[in-house]
């Protein structure tokens, strides 16, 4: 059996969750389900310059749309919180203290203008950039004297430099580094607070996380954290680094900024913008889960317990993966078609009443909705698409724009005119308001005028809705009712009388 697991997700709250971040949570959610272990948020806060007040809301916010849950997080609680890096940092401070004490970092008191100086006369003897130790060899007494001067400091990382360091990636293989190419990286700061390298080796493994998945971006970072693992003496987590999502083109990494698809369509690249353009959170679980994991090299559509049961992280491919955007739209509207009438109907309430300025109370109380609901449910693709095929059962006035608009092809507006009487004499006749009646009534109609049923259906659309694309007319009609349908129809015929007479 495969161990148990214990996963994390750490987001910083200096931004909101990009897609490409709320893909790792979701691979590192699948895992820790499918090994039967635990999944845990935790906040990486420490960046106090760049944190954005709302973010964290939203980050939460979308991890729970998207359908992924914690054993333990700063909401939920656990045996190994905090789980807010900022409520930790006499851990931090305790674990930086005594790297230096056993001679594993270092205080640095360089000020920023020191800093700056070195690196500007690194580029102008083309040197490589980066910090050259010069605190590192202090002695004790050069040390006492620049804390004499009430110098600030940072601690560092006294990286060995000689030798190789190397780490078992299981989306990669073996990873070396040569300890050379490596920087003596600040661990904790002036004010503090600890760089990322100290904060997440100290939680990671005091929150005894066993597989750290995260984005390729941080491969760089791997080796110091290895040493700091081996500083401390600890175990190492095993290492997943998840590929790069790539922009619609395939030319890129995906970035903060909302992309373009080869045919300048923009979509976002925030998660929590997706479900205010519609899209439903099991689409976006089984969409995500796909770009870099496949369940097996046919096979597009599976639910959370499908992904659940076969999700690996040696499946996951290293190469960087393509946002498919087209993909995204497509199986939006497969899940679509998937839900009841029911489910449906109270999936479009939030977007109707947004989009519509109506109470959703009141929208969820009219049964016209329900009536169309089977007619527009093949033709969407974002709950966000139901707007215009529906606004006009919620209207008193339909605005019909130029009332030549009602006149089908290869008829004159006179022939509309007769046509549109005699529609309107039919209809008052109906008592059995179905579409079956409807339908035969109105196709009747047509064969006796010896008319195609383009010109009796067109007409009656675009008196009903203003509209020239609609769903089926039938439908419209029931969802309308009798009374309302010969009002809009006598409405129409009127207008077209209006307009032939001034010509």
């Amino acid at each position: 059996m495969t161990t148990p697991a214990r996963t994390r997700f750490a987001p910083s709250p200096t931004g909101y969750l990009h897609i490409g971040g709320a893909r790792t949570a979701l691979f590192a959610w699948l895992y820790a389900r499918h090994t039967g272990g635990q999944f845990i948020l935790r906040i990486e806060d420490t960046d106090r310059k760049r944190y954005v007040p709302d973010a964290l809301e939203k980050i939460i916010e979308g991890l729970r749309w998207l359908g992924l849950d914690w054993d333990e997080g700063p909401d939920v609680g656990g045996p190994h919180g905090p789980y807010i890096q900022s409520a930790r940092l006499s851990m931090y401070q305790e674990a930086a203290d005594w790297l230096v004490e056993h001679g594993y970092a270092y205080r640095c008191y360089c000020t920023s203008e020191e800093l700056a100086e070195m690196r500007a006369e690194q580029q102008a003897k083309k040197q490589k950039i980066g910090y050259d130790r010069r605190c590192r060899w202090l002695t004790p007494e050069e040390r006492a004297a620049k804390e004499a001067e009430g110098r600030s400091w940072v601690i560092r990382l006294a990286v060995p430099l000689k030798g190789s360091v190397s780490f078992e990636d299981i989306i990669r293989g073996i990873v070396t580094f040569d300890n050379k190419e490596l920087q003596d990286a600040v661990l904790l700061k002036a004010d503090g607070y600890p760089t990322y390298h100290l904060a997440v080796v100290v939680d990671d493994h005091d929150m005894a996380i066993t597989h750290v998945i995260r984005g390729e971006e941080w491969i760089s970072s791997a080796p110091l954290h290895v040493h700091l693992y081996r500083a401390f003496g600890w175990d190492l987590p095993a290492f997943a680094h998840t590929p790069s999502i790539l922009k619609p083109s395939g030319k890129g990494k995906i970035s903060k900024r909302d992309l373009k698809t080869p045919d300048g369509t923009t979509i976002p690249v925030m998660l929590h913008q997706y479900p205010e353009l519609g899209y439903l959170p099991e689409a976006m679980f089984n969409f995500l889960s796909g770009i870099g994991w496949s369940l097996d090299d046919h096979t597009e559509i599976y639910d959370r317990d499908t992904a659940i049961k076969h999700f690996d992280l040696k499946d996951i491919n290293p190469a960087p993966a393509r946002f498919p955007a087209e993909k995204l739209d497509w199986m939006n509207g497969v899940y679509i078609r998937m839900l009841s009438v029911d489910e449906l109907h109270r999936r479009l309430i939030p977007y109707l009443s947004r989009d519509l300025d109506i109470p959703q109370e009141e929208l969820a109380r009219d049964e016209r909705l329900k009536v169309l609901i089977p007619a527009i449910q093949e033709r969407l693709k974002r709950l966000t698409d139901a707007t215009p095929l529906v606004d006009y059962l919620f209207t008193d006035d339909v605005d019909l724009g130029d009332p030549m608009s009602l006149v089908p092809r290869k008829t004159t507006p006179e022939q509309t005119v007769e046509i549109l009487e005699a529609i309107i004499d039919v209809l008052e006749d109906v008592s059995d308001w179905e579409e079956e009646t409807l339908e035969r009534t109105l196709r009747a109609l047509a064969e006796a005028r010896g008319l195609k049923a383009g010109q009796v259906f067109s007409p009656i659309r675009q008196a009903l809705t203003g509209k020239k694309v609609t769903p089926p007319l039938f439908p419209i009609l029931v969802a309308l009712g009798k009374d309302i349908s010969l009002k809009r129809l006598r409405k129409a015929l009127e207008l077209l009388k209006g307009t032939i007479m001034v010509l």
